[in-house]
């Protein structure tokens, strides 16, 4: 067990914006805490325009949360390499996240915002 992470719904609507889009809006979004580090939300796929995400080839491994994969979004100026990713197949401890994404949210590029 993983005690150090914390699920939990999050509150209100979240939206996820880049290049002037609305990628995704939902009120179903979780709020993952980990240890003292910021909350992280994640988005469930079936609210994101996932016709803007390409897959790439980025992984990494979280030994809490599992192997991760990136998805970059493709705007009408430009693609945002590696901003967004999963768990496929998170571990146990983590499985609620499973579906879902999480964006890192740039001042200039991305927008994660509670509206």
């Amino acid at each position: 067990m993983t005690d150090h992470i914390k699920i939990i719904k999050a509150n209100g609507t979240w939206t996820v914006r880049a290049g002037g889009a609305v990628l995704a809006e939902t009120k179903n979004a979780l709020e993952l805490r980990e240890g003292d580090m910021d909350a992280v939300i994640y988005i469930p796929r079936e609210d994101i325009a996932m016709a803007f995400l390409d897959k790439t080839d980025k992984t990494t491994h979280c030994p809490h949360k599992g192997d991760a994969s990136y998805y970059s979004v493709v705007t009408k100026s430009r693609t945002l390499n590696n901003v967004a990713w999963s768990y496929e197949n998170p571990n146990d401890a983590v499985a609620g996240i499973k579906g879902h994404l999480a964006f890192y949210s740039t001042v200039d590029e991305v927008a994660v915002e509670q509206i």
